[in-house]
């Protein structure tokens, strides 16, 4: 029937337009590539998205709304903050090191313009950095995490940590299993770099150095 939509239908133009954008580039892209490969009229396209740019956009909102809702229901059940924060780092880095296309789209893509930076940043990250911080606040309340870090901070640190795993995987010159890297990277998160005799480099509340 003319008209009617398919939910499978929507998930195949999603699905075809992770492969068109890694392979092609965003730019460089047609709607028309999309549908070829959907296997679907160029018309059809336009049934359930307004423009390219509405494909990209709800592609990502689709994505991290699943993986920020997975993640939450994982860590429920988790009894302390270190494997709550190490199921949110599993579950990041499989579900890209499953999907190449898929990484490279959002590694890569995805920071070619500053507007859709500021839209997923305002949406999307938003609510895994909300997940992040609930995680740690728990474990601050639990004794299971130090009661004076700065959990704002500490939320971008781990995620830029994860950010740049998955980066330096697609770059890598030989593949390897993306998700055994998680327990390493929150480790290091949770125990850092230095030795117990170091001095303690404090700053404000803002971040900057005290001299």
């Amino acid at each position: 029937m003319v008209g009617v939509k398919s939910p499978d239908k929507k998930r195949r133009i999603l699905d075809a337009a992770v492969g068109v954008f890694a392979r092609k580039g965003y730019f460089a892209s047609r709607v028309s590539d999309i549908a070829k490969k959907a296997g679907v009229a160029d018309g059809t396209i336009y049934l359930y998205f307004r423009n390219k740019e509405d494909i990209l956009v709800r592609l990502f909102d689709e994505v991290m709304s699943e993986h920020v809702e997975e993640a939450r229901e994982a860590v429920r059940a988790l009894p302390t903050a270190p494997q709550r924060l190490l199921a949110v780092a599993e579950r990041h880095l499989t579900v890209l090191g499953e999907n190449r296309d898929l990484a490279t789209v959002f590694q890569v893509e995805l920071r070619q313009s500053t507007r859709f930076m500021e839209r997923f940043t305002a949406s999307w990250l938003r609510d895994y950095f909300a997940l992040l911080d609930e995680v740690m606040e728990k474990g601050q309340r639990e004794g299971s995490l130090r009661a004076d870090i700065n959990r704002t901070l500490a939320a971008k640190m781990l995620f830029g940590a994860l950010d740049e795993t998955v980066t330096s995987w697609l770059l890598a010159d030989k593949p390897y299993p993306l998700g055994d890297l998680a327990a390493p990277v929150v480790d290091l998160f949770l125990r850092g770099a230095g030795r117990d005799h170091l001095p303690v480099v404090k700053g404000d509340e803002h971040g900057h150095k005290r001299h």
